[in-house]
C-alpha cells in the first residue's frame, strides 16, 4: 500500500517527520519498507534517500528549491523563425520574468494567466528528449536563434511519469514564485501490509492508526448525498439471489455525467499511489478504493437492462467478456453481477466490457459492495486476475462501507463530472451486521503481555483504535466489555485485543524478563544431528547446498526419464488448487528441479557441484497423507577444477568423482566394508556409467553419468553430468557409529597381488573375498590396475590389487604373510576361479 503524506494530511494532521512517522508505524505492526521522497530532498543519512550521483536518475529526484518554481504565463508571442516554437514569457515572482523557447503542444499564442511548472538556469532535471534515464542541467541556450533563459516542463522532466506531449499547468490556487518543492513535494510511505491489518489497505485506515500512535484528531469525509434528483426507486432494482455470496449490495445513479480526463491533483495522487489514470469515472472508483478502502464499480447505466442488476452464481458454460477484453467461461462457483440480459461483471473482481464506462456514457450506475471472501479468491485464483480489488475483498471490507462508499463515489462524480444525482440509495442487506462483542479480563493483560495496566489505561489505548470500552465484573475478576468497531474484521478474540493493547502502549516499552520457570530437559534429536552430520560431510567434499522447490510438474518430474514417462499421473501428490501449472505436483524426486538449476548455473560457471537433502512425496493407495521419506541428491557438472594459466582446459567430472564422494559418505557412516556397488538398471543414468548402493542386500541408492538422452534434453552444454540419488533413511537406518582404533607406531607391510579372473566377475566380490580371508593384519584393499590383452586369454582379464597389512605390536616381514597369502590364493581360486597371474 503506498501511502503519499498530502493525502493522509487529509484525514489527520502530521506534525512529526516522514521517517519517525516511519518508525512508530512499523512499531505498530504496518512496517514501512520505503519511503520515496517524490520532488524533495531526503534528509542527509537517511536509509531511503535515493543515490542522486549515479548517471542513472533514480526513480523521484529532488526539485532544488533555488531553480525551480511555480510560475505564471503572462504571454504567450510566436517565434520569429519557427512556426511550432513559441515564446511564452513566465512570471515567477515579485519582479522576476522570463522568455523561453518551446514547442509544447498544449501552449497557445495569447495564452496568459495559466500557472506552469518553470526551471530557471542550473535547475537538474530528467531529459525528456533522451530515449534513455539520463539527467540534464539547465543552461541559456538559443533555439532557432532566440534565447531560452530557462524551461516550462513536463510530467517528465520532474520524474512525475513519462508523459511528455505537453507541459504541466498547475491549479489556479498555485502560489506563484513558491518554490515546487515547497508546493509539491510529497513522500509516499511504501507499507508492506500484513493479511490481519486489512483495515489498513486505505488512506483512511492508515490515517485511523496515525491518529492513535499521535494523539492527533481523526477527520471524515462528508457522506451527505444530494437529494434533489428523481426518486432512484424508479429506474433501478437490485436482487440478490443467494445472500451467502453477497450479504449486502448498494447502488446509486447520477445522471447527465460528461467523460473527461480527472483533474491533475487526482491523477497525481493516484498515480503516486500506484494506479494509472484512465478517465474522471473510472479514476474516481480508484480514488474511492484507495481513500476508503472498499472497491467500487460503476456502470453505464444505459447499458444495464431495465435498470435491474442481478447477483447470482454464473451458469455452467456461460460467458462474459471482461474489462481487458477476454471472453471468459464461468462457472457455477463463480459470482456475477447480471441483467436480464445476462452478466455485466465478474463480482469483486472485474467488470465486464458490454457496460463499461465509454467516452459516450451519460449516466452512471455506482455500486459497492460486500462478497464472499472465498468466492472471490477463488474466482481471482482461477482466470489468473489479480487486481487491487479483489486483494481487498479477498481480506473482507467494513461490513457497513458500502453506503459511504457509494455515497463518496458520487459526490466525486458529481463534483469533477457534473450530473445529477438520483434521490436516495438501492440498498439491499440480507444479512444485517452485528457488531462483535468481547470480554478482556484485565488479569490476561498481565498474564499474555508481561505489563500491569490500570483499567482505565487499557480502556483508553483500546479507545483511541476505536475500540467502545465498558469496565465490568467477571468470573475472571475486572474486565473490559469491548465493541469492537465494523472495521476491524480481523479481531475476533480476546488476544487480539491484547495485541492492539500491546501495539498502542508500545513494544519497545515492554520490559524484558526472564522466564520464571525452569527450562525443559533438553531431549536429543538423532536424526536432525545425523542430518546436519551429513550436510557437513558432503560440504567439507567441496559440494555447495541447494535448496529448490517442493512444488514441480508432470513434464519436469518425468523428463528425467528416457521415455518422458518414468512415472505415472497417478503416482504424484497433486494440489487441488496450484498457483502456477508449473507447481502443480509434490516432487517424487529431487533431481528434476536441481538439474534445471545446474544448467542455469554451468552458463555463469565453468563447475558445478550441488547437493540437496529434502523430503521427496509417493502417494499410499488409501491413506489420506503421503509417505514423505527424505532422499538425498548429488549433482558434478563441468569440470574437475577451475581452469588456470598453467592448466586451461581442465578434465571434466566422470563417473569416479562422484563415485568418490560417495565412498567417502559410506566410509564415514561405517559402511566401507558392508557397501557394494553393483550394476544398476536405470533408464535416468548412462547404461554403462551407473551403479546402485547396496548395503546388506538393501538399496540404498542409485549414481552414474546422465543419460545422454536425458542430459540433451535438459541442454547441457557439458558431456557428462553426474548424478546421484540416495534414501536418507535407509543410509541412516544401516550406518554403524564410528569406531575408533589406537594407531599402530609400526610401518604397513604392501603386497600386490595380480589375479586373473573371467571378464564377468565382479572386482568388488574379488576385493571383498580378499578381506575375508585375508587376516587379521589387513588393513586395506584397493584396486590399482586392470589389463585386457595378451597374453591374458580372451575373455578375462587381468585385475591388480594392493594389500596393507600392519600389526599393533611388531613390524610385519613377508614371512609373516605368507601362510595368509597361500590360504588366500586357494580361497580366491575355490569360491571365485581365480588365479595368480604368471
Amino acid at each position: 500500500m503506498r501511502v503519499p503524506l498530502s493525502w493522509l494530511r487529509e484525514f489527520v494532521d502530521i506534525t512529526i517527520s516522514p521517517e519517525e512517522l516511519a518508525e512508530r508505524l512499523t512499531r505498530a505492526g504496518l512496517e514501512v519498507a520505503s519511503i520515496d521522497y517524490v520532488g524533495l530532498q531526503a534528509p542527509a543519512g537517511s536509509a531511503w534517500a535515493p543515490d542522486l550521483s549515479s548517471a542513472t536518475p533514480p526513480d523521484y529526484i529532488p526539485w532544488d528549491r533555488e531553480t525551480i518554481f511555480v510560475g505564471q504565463i503572462v504571454d504567450v508571442q510566436p517565434h520569429p523563425n519557427a512556426e511550432r516554437l513559441k515564446l511564452p514569457r513566465i512570471a515567477y515572482g515579485e519582479g522576476r520574468e522570463l522568455t523561453v523557447v518551446t514547442g509544447a503542444p498544449n501552449i497557445e499564442l495569447g495564452m496568459s494567466g495559466q500557472k506552469v511548472v518553470l526551471a530557471t538556469k542550473g535547475a537538474r532535471l530528467l531529459d525528456g528528449h533522451s530515449e534513455t534515464r539520463q539527467w540534464l542541467t539547465l543552461k541559456p541556450t538559443k533555439l532557432r536563434g532566440v534565447p531560452s533563459e530557462g524551461m516550462v516542463c513536463s510530467e517528465m522532466e520532474l520524474a512525475l511519469s513519462d508523459e511528455h506531449d505537453g507541459i504541466i499547468f498547475l491549479p489556479d490556487d498555485a502560489p506563484v514564485g513558491t518554490p515546487l518543492a515547497d508546493y509539491w513535494g510529497d513522500a509516499v510511505l511504501e507499507i508492506e501490509t500484513t493479511p490481519n491489518y486489512a483495515h489498513t489497505l486505505s488512506i483512511l485506515g492508515v490515517a485511523r492508526e496515525v491518529a492513535a500512535l499521535t494523539g492527533a484528531e481523526l477527520r471524515m469525509p462528508s457522506f451527505d448525498l444530494p437529494t434533489n434528483g428523481p426518486a432512484i426507486a424508479d429506474k433501478i432494482q437490485v436482487e440478490i439471489v443467494d445472500s451467502n455470496i453477497c450479504p449486502r449490495f448498494v447502488a446509486g445513479l447520477i445522471e447527465g455525467v460528461k467523460i473527461a480526463p480527472s483533474p491533475w491533483w487526482m491523477q497525481r495522487r493516484l498515480r503516486l499511489a500506484g494506479q494509472r489514470p484512465i478517465n474522471n469515472i473510472a479514476d474516481i472508483t480508484n480514488y474511492v478504493m484507495l481513500e476508503l478502502g472498499e472497491p467500487s464499480h460503476a456502470f453505464d447505466a444505459d447499458q444495464v437492462a431495465q435498470g435491474r442488476l442481478i447477483i447470482r452464481p454464473a451458469a455452467a458454460g456461460e460467458k462474459l467478456e471482461t474489462l481487458d477484453h477476454v471472453v471468459r467461461e464461468l462457472r457455477p462457483i463463480d459470482t456475477v453481477v447480471a441483467d436480464p440480459n445476462g452478466p455485466s461483471s465478474l463480482a469483486g473482481v472485474m467488470g465486464g466490457a458490454a457496460s463499461e464506462i465509454s467516452d459516450s456514457t451519460v449516466n452512471v450506475l455506482y455500486e459497492a459492495a460486500l462478497w464472499n471472501p472465498i468466492a472471490i479468491r477463488r474466482t481471482a485464483q482461477h482466470f489468473k486476475l489479480f487486481s487491487e480489488a479483489s486483494k481487498r475483498f479477498e481480506k473482507g471490507v467494513d461490513p457497513t462501507l458500502p453506503p459511504r462508499t457509494t455515497i463518496r463515489g458520487l459526490n466525486l462524480i458529481q463534483q469533477l463530472a457534473g450530473g445529477t444525482i438520483a434521490n436516495g440509495l438501492v440498498d439491499v442487506c440480507p444479512v444485517p451486521f452485528a457488531r462483535r462483542e468481547i470480554e478482556l479480563a484485565l488479569g490476561e493483560v498481565k498474564r499474555i503481555l508481561g505489563i500491569d495496566l490500570e483499567q482505565a489505561e487499557v480502556a483508553n489505548l483500546l479507545s483511541r483504535l476505536g475500540f467502545e470500552c465498558a469496565v465490568v465484573e467477571s468470573s475472571r475478576g475486572p474486565a473490559l466489555h469491548v465493541l469492537v468497531p465494523a472495521h476491524r474484521t480481523d479481531v475476533e478474540i480476546e488476544a487480539d485485543l491484547l495485541e492492539d493493547v500491546a501495539r498502542m502502549y508500545g513494544y519497545d516499552r515492554i520490559p524484558e524478563a526472564l522466564m520464571a520457570d525452569t527450562l525443559p530437559t533438553q531431549r536429543a534429536n538423532p536424526l536432525f544431528e545425523a542430518t546436519e552430520r551429513l550436510r557437513d560431510m558432503l560440504v567439507a567434499a567441496g559440494l555447495d547446498e541447494a535448496i529448490s522447490y517442493s512444488l514441480s510438474n508432470d513434464s519436469l518430474q518425468n523428463s528425467v526419464y528416457v521415455s518422458e514417462n518414468g512415472a505415472n499421473a497417478e503416482q504424484f501428490v497433486r494440489l487441488e488448487n496450484p498457483l502456477t501449472p508449473e507447481r502443480s505436483v509434490m516432487r517424487r524426486s529431487i533431481l528434476p528441479e536441481l538439474l534445471s538449476i545446474v544448467v542455469g548455473d554451468l552458463r555463469e560457471r565453468e563447475r558445478v557441484a550441488l547437493f540437496e537433502i529434502g523430503a521427496v512425496f509417493h502417494p499410499v493407495a488409501g491413506q489420506l497423507l503421503p509417505d514423505e521419506p527424505r532422499n538425498l541428491a548429488l549433482i558434478l557438472a563441468g569440470t574437475r577444477q577451475p581452469s588456470t594459466w598453467s592448466q586451461p582446459s581442465p578434465e571434466g567430472f566422470d563417473f569416479f568423482d562422484l563415485k568418490g564422494v560417495i565412498e567417502e559418505v559410506l566410509r564415514r557412516h561405517g559402511l566401507r566394508d558392508r557397501a557394494s556397488f553393483q550394476v544398476a538398471s536405470d533408464e535416468r543414468l548412462h547404461p554403462g556409467r551407473s551403479a546402485k548402493i547396496v548395503v546388506d542386500e538393501v538399496v540404498v541408492g542409485v549414481f552414474g553419468e546422465l543419460h545422454p538422452l536425458v542430459r540433451d534434453r535438459f541442454g547441457f552444454s557439458v558431456p557428462r553430468v553426474c548424478i546421484a540419488e540416495l534414501s536418507v533413511d535407509q543410509l541412516l537406518k544401516v550406518s554403524q557409529p564410528t569406531k575408533y582404533t589406537s594407531i599402530s607406531r609400526f610401518p604397513a607391510t604392501v603386497q600386490d597381488l595380480a589375479l586373473v579372473a573371467n571378464d564377468e566377475l565382479a572386482a568388488d566380490l574379488i576385493a571383498k573375498t580378499i578381506k575375508q580371508y585375508g587376516g587379521e593384519f589387513l588393513e586395506d584393499v584397493r584396486l590399482f590396475d586392470v589389463y585386457t590383452g595378451s597374453p591374458i586369454p580372451a575373455g578375462q582379464r587381468s585385475l591388480a590389487f594392493r594389500l596393507r597389512f600392519r600389526a599393533p605390536d611388531r613390524t610385519l616381514a613377508d614371512k609373516d604373510l605368507l601362510k595368509t597369502r597361500e590360504k588366500l590364493l586357494k580361497q580366491l581360486e575355490r569360491e571365485l576361479g581365480v588365479q595368480i597371474r604368471s
